[in-house]
C-alpha cells in the first residue's frame, strides 16, 4: 500500500527503488537474531567447574606456566616468593621447554579435560534430567583457561547451581586447596570492589537498563573422591590390561609401583591429608586386584633441595633392580590425565633411561585414565551422587590442617562451608 501511495504522487521509479532498498536495509539492521539467540540459549541449570593444575599447550607457554606455578605459595612455599618464584621460573624454562618438545611440544591435559567434560555432561543430561542442562567449565591454576577466566564465564551464564569438581582424586592443600582458594579469593575481591564502588557512590548497576543486583551463585564442592568405586574400577582395568603384556612366567611377580606427585615435608608435617588419601586409593585398587602382585607406593617430581616425601620413584626403581626385582609396572595413581609427569618423567626419564642403566629387564607404564569410558562414567556418577545428597562438601573440608598458618585456607572454608 505504501508503494501504491507513492506512485500516486508521481515519484520516479528510481527513487521508489532507493526508498524500498533503504527500507530493507533498515530492517536488516534490526537484531532479528536476538530473539532467536534468547530462544536458542538454554539456561544452564548445573555448572560444573573442573579444577586442575593445567599444562602449557606449546613451548612458548612454559615461562608463564612456571611463573604462576612457582609464585603460588599454596603449592610451593618459598621465601620472598614474589621475587624468587619468577627467578626460578626463568632459570628452569629452557630445560622444561626441551622436555615438552620431546612429548609433542605441549601438554595434552586440556584436550583430555575437554573430552572428559563432554562425556560427563552427556551422561548427566541423560541420567539426571531434573538438573539438566549441565555445562562444564575448565579452571586451570597456571595456564589458560585460568580459574578466574572460568569464573567470569560462569558469572555470565548464571547457572542455578555450580559445583567445583576437583580433578585431583586425593585432597592436598597444595593442589585442590590452591584451586579452591583461588575461587574464594575471586569472590572476596569482587565483593571488595563492589563495596568500594558503593562507598564512592558509583552506580554498579545501570538503572536505565532496569538491571537489578543479582544474588550470589549457589556453590558446592566435590573436594575429594579417592576411593570412588568407578575410579578404582578404571585403575584396576588399566592395570590388568598392562600386566597381560608381561611374560606369563613373571606376571605374578611384577612389582606394581604406584607413583604419585610428592610433597615437601613441611607440607606433610603440618597435617596435609594427601599421603593418607593416596594410600587409600592404592589400598582400594589392590583389594580390587585381590592383591595379585607385590606393590609399593612411591613419590615423584621433587623440586628443590628441601626434604620431600619419599621413597622417590627413581630410587625405588634402582633399589628394586639391586634386589633382583627386574619386572616393574608404573601406575600414576594421583593423575587422571597424561601430562609431563607421565609422558616425560615416567615414560622417558625412568622407563627409557633410568631403568636400562639400573638393569631392569622389563618396565611398563600403566595407561592414564584420560578418556577411559569407565572413568568418564565415574565422573558423572560422582557428580550425580553429589547432586542427590544435597551436601555442599565432605566432612573433611571444614577441617584445616593442624599446623596450618595460611589465612587463605580459612577464608576458603568460610566461603564453601558456611551455612546457607
Amino acid at each position: 500500500m505504501i508503494l501504491i501511495s507513492q506512485l500516486k504522487f508521481g515519484l520516479s521509479s528510481s527513487l521508489i527503488k532507493e526508498m524500498f532498498l533503504s527500507r530493507i536495509r533498515t530492517m536488516s539492521t534490526i537484531p532479528i537474531n536476538s530473539s532467536n539467540q534468547q530462544y536458542d540459549k538454554t539456561q544452564v541449570n548445573t555448572g560444573i567447574l573442573l579444577l586442575n593444575m593445567g599444562g602449557p599447550e606449546t613451548t612458548n607457554d612454559v615461562l608463564d606456566f612456571l611463573t604462576r606455578l612457582f609464585s603460588d605459595k599454596d603449592l610451593i612455599p618459598l621465601p620472598v616468593q614474589k621475587k624468587l618464584g619468577p627467578w626460578i621460573a626463568r632459570r628452569r624454562t629452557p630445560s622444561i621447554q626441551e622436555q615438552y618438545a620431546k612429548i609433542g611440544g605441549g601438554s595434552p591435559i586440556k584436550m583430555w579435560t575437554e573430552k572428559q567434560g563432554q562425556g560427563m555432561v552427556k551422561i548427566l543430561d541423560q541420567v539426571s534430567p531434573s538438573t539438566a542442562p549441565h555445562k562444564f567449565y575448565i579452571g586451570f591454576r597456571y595456564v589458560k583457561p585460568l580459574t578466574e577466566m572460568a569464573l567470569d564465564e560462569i558469572e555470565k551464564d548464571r547457572p542455578k547451581r555450580v559445583i567445583a569438581f576437583t580433578q585431583y582424586p586425593q585432597y592436598s592443600c597444595s593442589t585442590t586447596g590452591s584451586s579452591l582458594n583461588a575461587i574464594a579469593r575471586y569472590y572476596a575481591e569482587k565483593k571488595e570492589k563492589l563495596g568500594l564502588e558503593k562507598a564512592n557512590k558509583i552506580s554498579y548497576f545501570d538503572e536505565s537498563k532496569d538491571i537489578q543486583p543479582i544474588e550470589d551463585l549457589k556453590w558446592s564442592v566435590i573436594d575429594r573422591w579417592q576411593t570412588h568405586p568407578g575410579l578404582v574400577e578404571a585403575f584396576t582395568e588399566n592395570i590388568r590390561n598392562e600386566l597381560k603384556k608381561f611374560p606369563i612366567h613373571v606376571r605374578n611377580d611384577v612389582v606394581i609401583l604406584f607413583s604419585a606427585h610428592s610433597l615437601p615435608m613441611t607440607v606433610v608435617n603440618r597435617g596435609d591429608p594427601y599421603p593418607a588419601e593416596v594410600a587409600a586409593t592404592v589400598q582400594a585398587v589392590m583389594e580390587s586386584l585381590k592383591f595379585s602382585n607385590p606393590y609399593r607406593l612411591v613419590w615423584q617430581s621433587k623440586v628443590g633441595p628441601r626434604p620431600w616425601l619419599g621413597c622417590a620413584t627413581d630410587d625405588a626403581i634402582k633399589g628394586l633392580a639391586r634386589n633382583n626385582r627386574r619386572h616393574i609396572l608404573l601406575v600414576p595413581i594421583a593423575f587422571t590425565s597424561d601430562h609431563i609427569e607421565t609422558l616425560h618423567e615416567l615414560d622417558i626419564e625412568y622407563s627409557q633411561h633410568l631403568a636400562k642403566s639400573a638393569g631392569v629387564e622389563m618396565i611398563r607404564r600403566c595407561s592414564s585414565l584420560n578418556d577411559n569410558p569407565l572413568f568418564i562414567k565415574a565422573m558423572a556418577d560422582i557428580v550425580l551422587k553429589h547432586l542427590q545428597n544435597q551436601r555442599r562438601h565432605t566432612n573433611q573440608l571444614p577441617l584445616r590442617c593442624p599446623g596450618c598458618e595460611n589465612t587463605s585456607c580459612e577464608r576458603m572454608r568460610q566461603f564453601f562451608c558456611s551455612s546457607t
